[in-house]
């Protein structure tokens, strides 16, 4: 508003200080008509030049805010801009026109524009509401009037309302009232009176008509509801109902509906019910809903005491109008009474011994009911070893119907179930526990048929090695079980002085430490005895294998060492490489790999020039002997076992490199020297022993001085103090695992005539030579070196084979 106040100031000031042409025109066009439709020539009709049009920036000014034309300059045509609405524009005020102004600049003309737009037919006619709803008595009066709100048609004129009509016209008609200021007013009057009974509704459609060229019409739905008068008394739907019951039934349980109906509605056709006549017993069982009539029981009914019951129900409206009706119960009789059941007596407990038909308990069943419904039926569950019989009338027995057997089963939950005839039937039941006592009929058994266990050697005494367990199926004292060792002897030795057995669990303990190498494994048997009367026994066979320790280390049989000899391997410088020298055997009593032995060579004069097999022990040559090579050669040959940790044995091995025997005899005459001194000085030591030790047993003292004068006999004849050899039989055969051992030794000794003062002997080893030195032979072979009689001696040898 306030722009449009400034436009207004603007051209009046024009008009005041300008010069300016001002005129009018007026053109009239339909509402909705298109936009871009032809309104007028602005230009004819004003005389104005096009070019003044374009020139004079015609434009057209509107003071509202909507502008429904615009001006076409280089036509000089008005035409529709956007859609005139009358209805819109100017409601219901006739003529209708709008008005805008025509201005040019240069100089300003200022020119006034009227466009009246005229109406068309374009609304129907409308009512307020689509639907009007009426409520009307029944009993209102023929000749009253319900006035109704008349249409609206927003056009003008012809267009506008016309007429009315409404359809249809069997208990109301239409009346048109005009007023004084034009209007019209509508109203409906009642011809005739109304029956709810018979119609409690009316529809009805009222129509307005416009007076436009195609009609248009507009409707109103009128719903009238027919309001009710209480001109009807209920009416049961029967005169007597009859109903069924059983006894019993709980309360709340419906036994019948009365129906009564009413003609009238709303609060005139409401019925409510109540209980007009009956027994002060029903009373006490039956009720009656007032407003939906339902019979329900309050209480339970008993066939027993009574069969039948009869009530009068009143039906009764709001307006005093009432019905009466009779209801007629019947009792139904049930079977409510369920067998009753009484343990007479029972024995709990059961021995598993007890023969078949053993009676268990004795039970009295009876029902209260009579007919079919008291007649009963006893049976127990399935799957147990009893069985219930009648012996007299309403009295069971329970009896065993199978042997026993408490390690099978050792308690039963018996259930006696006892039903009547009833439909449906009527049960009851009672669970008997029933126990059986234990009989020492089960042997203990051992968890395992024989019993196996592995000890390694050397053990602690007492350490346990096993535990024998038995079971017993039994229970109780039957099947507590203790443990015994069978008296016997094993290996010479009694069974406890090995091992023993704990009576309570069982657990098997070593009494002394064991030694694979004596006893590898032995067997004893282990008796489990329960503490049934009489007690019931089982034995079991229970093995111990000694396991093996490495606990014994190598022993060197070959070469042998004795105290006053010294023995020495002769290796010939004419020895090729791979030359056997000698070969170490050696046994070790432990087995497996205990026994496993290896050799090696721990220390040589020459390393380069021995070297001793892993597996067999031989000593071979690793490259042709020299002459540069020393004639005396010490080996020193280590013998090992497989065991963890292992053992071993040392064995020093000489050596004589040399073709002939004074080189010998030269390289080892200080060794044989040192032997000698040894071997006197342990003779002495022994000597001294034997005095001290039977000095006082005159016996001794003679075979001893026997003994001096045979050895100083033996003295003066031989003049020698050559120490024994070892001696092998000649059949001696490799009995350990390691077969390491020749087959044969053969022994060769060999004398001169003057064997008094010396000897000489020699012992071969497969084919090998060995020499074999006495302390008292260096001597004699030095004055035979001197002496060239000893050759001659030595060409006539007198030879003794052993």
């Amino acid at each position: 508003m306030s722009e449009i106040k400034w436009l207004t100031v603007i051209i009046m000031l024009y008009f005041c200080v300008m010069d300016f042409v001002y005129c009018q025109a007026r053109y009239s066009i339909p509402e909705e008509t298109p936009e871009g439709s032809f309104v007028g020539n602005i230009a004819n009709d004003l005389g104005i030049e096009i070019s003044r049009l374009i020139s004079g920036k015609a434009r057209v000014v509107t003071k509202g805010g909507r502008q429904y034309v615009e001006l076409s300059r280089d036509k000089g045509t008005l035409v529709v801009k956007e859609r005139i609405d009358r209805e819109e524009l100017c409601k219901q005020t006739t003529p209708c026109s709008f008005s805008f102004d025509l201005i040019m600049e240069n100089p300003i003309e200022l020119h006034r524009v009227t466009v009246e737009v005229q109406d068309i037919n374009d609304n129907a006619p409308k009512f307020p509401k689509g639907t009007v709803n009426l409520q009307i008595s029944e009993n209102t009066e023929p000749g009253a009037r319900f006035p109704l709100d008349r249409a609206v048609d927003f056009d003008v004129g012809v267009n506008g309302i016309d007429s009315y009509s409404l359809n249809p016209t069997d208990h109301l008609k239409l009346k048109i009232n005009n007023d004084g200021d034009g209007e019209k007013h509508v109203e409906m009057i009642l011809q005739r009176e109304l029956d709810r009974e018979e119609r409690d509704e009316l529809k009805l459609v009222l129509t307005a008509y416009d007076g436009g060229s195609p009609k248009k019409s507009g409707t109103m739905q009128i719903h009238i509801s027919v309001l009710d008068a209480n001109d009807n008394k209920p009416v049961c739907k029967e005169t007597v109902y009859k109903s069924k019951l059983k006894e019993n039934s709980p309360a709340g349980t419906v036994v019948t509906a009365i129906s009564a109906t009413d003609a009238d509605e709303g609060i005139n056709g409401l019925v409510s019910y109540s209980i007009a006549q009956a027994s002060e017993e029903a009373r006490n069982v039956f009720d009656i809903n007032p407003d939906t009539g339902i019979i329900t029981t309050i209480n339970t009914v008993d066939y027993e005491n009574k069969r039948m019951y009869q009530i009068n129900v009143n039906a009764m409206d709001n307006g005093g109008l009432a019905d009466t009706c009779k209801v007629i119960i019947e009792v139904i009789d049930e079977n409510d009474n369920s067998p009753y059941m009484q343990l007479m007596s029972f024995s709990n407990i059961v021995g598993e011994n007890s023969p078949v038909g053993t009676t268990v308990a004795v039970i009295n069943v009876e029902d209260a009911d009579s007919g079919k419904n008291g007649l009963v039926q006893c049976k127990i569950n399935e799957n147990v070893p009893f069985k219930i019989e009648s012996t007299l009338s309403d009295y069971y027995a329970l009896i065993t119907d199978e042997i026993l057997d408490r390690e099978n089963i050792a308690e039963y939950n018996i259930t006696i179930l006892a039903s009547d005839q009833g439909s449906p039937a009527r049960h009851n039941n009672k669970t008997l526990n029933v126990k059986i006592s234990d009989v020492n009929d089960n042997p203990p058994v051992f968890s395992s048929e024989e019993y196996k266990t592995f000890v390694i050697e050397n053990n602690s005494p007492g350490v346990a090695v096993l535990t024998v367990k038995a079971s017993d199926a039994d229970w109780g004292p039957n099947a507590r079980i203790s443990y015994f060792l069978e008296d016997n002897n094993i290996h010479g030795n009694p069974v406890n002085s090995l091992i023993s057995v704990n009576s309570e669990s069982g657990v098997i303990h070593a009494i002394k430490a064991y030694d694979y190498e004596q006893m590898k494994s032995f067997s004893f048997n282990v008796t489990a005895r329960d503490g049934g009367s009489p007690p019931l026994s089982s034995e079991v066979t229970v093995t111990i294998i000694v396991q093996d320790q490495n606990d014994n280390a190598p022993q060197v049989l070959y070469p042998v060492h004795t105290g006053g000899s010294v023995v020495a391997e002769i290796v010939p410088r004419s020895a090729d490489v791979g030359y056997l020298v000698t070969k170490v055997v050696a046994v070790d009593v432990d087995s497996g790999q205990n026994a496993w032995l290896s050799y090696k060579l721990q220390k040589a004069t020459d390393r380069a020039l021995f070297e001793v097999g892993a597996q067999n022990g031989e000593i071979r040559t690793v490259r042709q002997v020299t002459d540069k090579d020393a004639v005396k050669q010490k080996l020193t040959v280590v013998v090992e076992d497989n065991g963890q940790p292992s053992r071993s044995a040392v064995v020093n091995i000489n050596v004589a490199v040399a073709d002939t025997f004074p080189e010998v005899f030269s390289e080892f005459t200080d060794f044989t020297k040192t032997n000698q001194y040894n071997d006197d000085l342990t003779f002495y030591l022994v000597l001294a022993l034997a005095v001290v030790s039977f000095l006082f047993i005159t016996t001794v003292v003679v075979i001893i001085s026997v003994k001096i004068y045979r050895w100083r006999q033996s003295r003066i004849f031989y003049q020698s103090n050559l120490p024994v050899i070892p001696y092998y039989p000649p059949g001696y055969a490799d009995t350990g695992v390691t077969g390491t051992l020749p087959h044969m030794y053969n022994y060769d000794a060999c004398m001169t005539t003057d064997s008094r003062k010396s000897d000489c002997k020699y012992s071969t080893l497969g084919g090998q030579s060995v020499l074999v030195m006495d302390p008292s032979f260096t001597e004699t072979m030095q004055r035979a070196m001197r002496d060239k009689a000893f050759q001659q001696d030595l060409d006539s040898p007198e030879v003794v084979r052993k």
